[in-house]
């Protein structure tokens, strides 16, 4: 307590005693024994009331016991079903949720993962891909500051993220692994990987690698064999042998017609094989008659520009040739869309020709902009020209509706450098970015898009878009958050197809294992989102003749239908604008692959080496649960700790000191009034 409160809560008590004596003593000439109990009542009454407004505060320390906590995640992917372990899992579940010994001594609490992590204790194994990385990273991250092991039951095949074995050092607590598979070794060919480019150009050839491996004891021949609607395209003959068991075959197709051509690869599975599914391996190619020519054109040396240059020719559908303002004005007719990066006057002649060929254009600007000359060269949009910079980060528009955005958070994204200002525009315009200052929200475009009669454009008020690159891949370990969002900007602006009222976006072909989605937008007359249209998309596979009607769901500026239940085959699709006389068809192709039935045994080595690199154990599932419950018992890092809370508490919170008040002086007055002094 404080020497202050201290000194307060002395005056108190002499001004309380003050004042009861001078009450009942002062001018007092009969003295009994009475006075002394009323000058107590009131002494007790003044001096609580003054406690309550000098109001000290007390220390108050409790004590309780925290136990450590038992983190159980269970795989529930349907690898664990094709291997035949899906009972087993369910069994030892049970057995270790119910354990009188683990529910005494932890805390348990219990996860299921796929693809992702989720508190959860009911297992149905109907997960399609499998990242065990992630489900330990999260785990780690949600007990980091407690004693927690985690009881892993999987069967360690992961076909989705990082390879788990290598989180030893970021992982704090142990793991204890329950391996759910066979360790015996099968003969087996497998098609490892298959690696195709997405899109091939007509008349030109694709390669095309194929990644094979054997498992076995024996030397063996076999062909991997490409073929595309029955009709072979390539083969080649391969021996394995237990020492020589891995091959990478580079293959080359002709891409002899537009569209989207099924492939597939094939090893002549072996008569003894277990698990022929992963002798085939479906994949798709698109091929396309053009490439989206961009030209990048900048008069200065500057990071931007290789970070855009990697950034679009991440996809194979677009180059980027980087050009100086006083070579590209020749050349401009060559392509699709122009990106100026902070234009000065010797932009002069390529605005020129901009104009008269009517290009696309996406505008960078920054500190090295010429802003008098751009507000002279275009009408579109106007800003002071200032000698002062700023830094400005982004705030996402979820409202923008030209095309799809992913909901990305920009707020962790490092700020641009920018001339001090905002960007007026004379046109109209939608904003995609919005500027925040210093933490500060405002109403300023950072990346906004404009029309100027057929032409499409952009502006982006800043410079350093390379550190944007750089942190996706810091936050994301690859670049393809900010790729993809870059990239469908660049889709929209370098396309010239006149705007349309109903759009939908889908891709060629999908793979059986990713997500398949369509989405569409709807527009009224005046090309504004009509967010309370009625659509409705309408499937039908070509094979069976089955039709079904979806209704698309309103997400985010966008009407999305989810159909991830359609198995591999061919579909046509419309969709429709119910009341609206407007409707869109197309075709796509969902590929047959479940890489989840590519396995035949357990990862046993890479399990056993977390649990090694972790400080844990592993288990197989066939042993008796009851050794899994006693090593987690026996270990005596896993301790009940007695922890102290201490809180401030303020006198005033105390109610009894409130009773006292009322009951002494309530007592003081009855006491008075019965002997008569009152």
């Amino acid at each position: 307590m404080q020497t202050t409160i201290i000194v307060y809560i002395c005056i108190a008590v002499f001004i309380s005693a003050l004042v009861a004596i001078f009450h009942y003593y002062y001018k007092t000439k009969k003295r009994t024994k009475k006075l002394v109990l009323f000058s107590f009542l009131r002494f007790l009454s003044l001096f609580a009331l003054l406690l309550l407004i000098i109001n000290p505060k007390f220390k108050q320390k409790s004590y309780y016991e925290e136990k450590p906590i038992l983190t159980i995640a269970v795989d529930n992917s349907s690898s664990v079903t094709e291997l035949g372990y899906d009972a087993k899992v369910l069994e030892i579940l049970n057995a270790l949720k119910n354990s009188k010994l683990l529910q005494d001594k932890f805390e348990i609490d219990t996860y299921t993962f796929a693809r992702e992590l989720k508190e959860s204790d009911s297992v149905n194994f109907s997960g399609h891909q499998t990242n065990i990385s992630k489900a330990l990273k999260d785990i780690n991250n949600l007990y980091k500051d407690a004693i927690a092991p985690t009881l892993l039951i999987t069967d360690g095949n992961q076909t989705y993220g990082n390879d788990y074995q290598f989180l030893s050092s970021k992982i704090k607590q142990p793991i204890f692994p329950v391996i759910a598979g066979d360790t015996i070794t099968y003969i087996d060919l497998k098609i490892d990987q298959l690696n195709a480019n997405k899109y091939a150009y007509l008349k030109n050839k694709f390669p095309v690698e194929v990644i094979a491996t054997y498992t076995g004891n024996e030397t063996i021949q076999t062909n991997l064999v490409l073929t595309s609607d029955g009709k072979r395209l390539a083969s080649k003959e391969l021996t394995f042998s237990p020492t020589d068991n891995s091959k990478v075959v580079n293959l080359t197709i002709s891409a002899t017609k537009i569209g989207v051509q099924t492939l597939r690869a094939t090893l002549t599975p072996l008569n003894t094989e277990k698990n022929k599914q992963n002798n085939t391996r479906y994949f798709a190619v698109e091929v396309i008659d053009q490439k989206v020519k961009i030209a990048l054109i900048a008069d200065m040396i500057h990071p931007d520009l290789g970070a855009l240059k990697k950034s679009l020719e991440s996809n194979e559908l677009r180059s980027v040739d980087i050009l100086k303002p006083n070579e590209a004005s020749s050349k401009l007719n060559d392509y699709q869309l122009v990106i100026l990066y902070q234009p000065t006057r010797k932009f002069t002649e390529v605005y020129e020709n901009v104009n008269r060929l009517e290009k696309n254009t996406l505008t960078i600007t920054g500190t090295q902009t010429d802003w008098n000359f751009l507000n002279d060269v275009q009408t579109n949009f106007y800003k002071d020209d200032l000698d002062e910079t700023e830094e400005v980060q982004g705030k996402l528009n979820t409202n923008y509706t030209n095309f799809l955005i992913e909901n990305i958070d920009f707020s962790d994204y490092p700020p641009l450098q920018n001339a001090f200002g905002e960007v007026e525009f004379n046109t109209a315009h939608e904003i995609i970015l919005s500027q925040v200052i210093s933490g500060v929200s405002t109403n300023g475009a950072l990346l906004a898009t404009y029309t100027n009669d057929t032409k499409r454009a952009a502006i982006l008020a800043g410079e350093d878009i390379w550190k944007w690159r750089a942190h996706s891949f810091l936050a994301q370990e690859n670049f393809i958050e900010f790729d993809t969002f870059l990239g469908k900007l660049i889709q929209y602006l370098a396309s010239s197809k006149k705007r349309e009222r109903l759009t939908v976006g889908y891709e060629s072909f999908y793979y059986g294992n990713r997500e398949i989605q369509l989405t569409a937008q709807y527009f009224n007359p005046s090309y504004e989102f009509d967010a309370n249209a009625n659509l409705t998309a309408i499937i039908k596979n070509k094979d069976t003749e089955k039709v079904t009607t979806y209704p698309m769901l309103l997400n985010a500026g966008f009407y999305t239908v989810d159909l991830n239940n359609l198995p591999p085959a061919s579909y046509n699709f419309t969709v429709r604008a119910e009341g609206k006389n407007s409707s869109k068809s197309g075709s796509f192709k969902i590929l047959e692959f479940d890489i989840e039935k590519q396995f035949l045994n357990a990862d046993t080595k890479r399990l056993q080496a977390i649990a090694a690199k972790s400080n844990g154990k592993a288990f197989h599932i066939n042993n008796d649960s009851q050794a899994i419950i006693s090593e987690l018992i026996n270990d005596q890092r896993f301790k009940t700790i007695e922890k102290s809370n201490e809180k401030v508490v303020s006198l005033i919170d105390w109610k009894y000191l409130l009773a006292l008040i009322a009951i002494s002086l309530a007592l003081e007055w009855f006491l008075r009034k019965y002997y008569g002094l009152i």
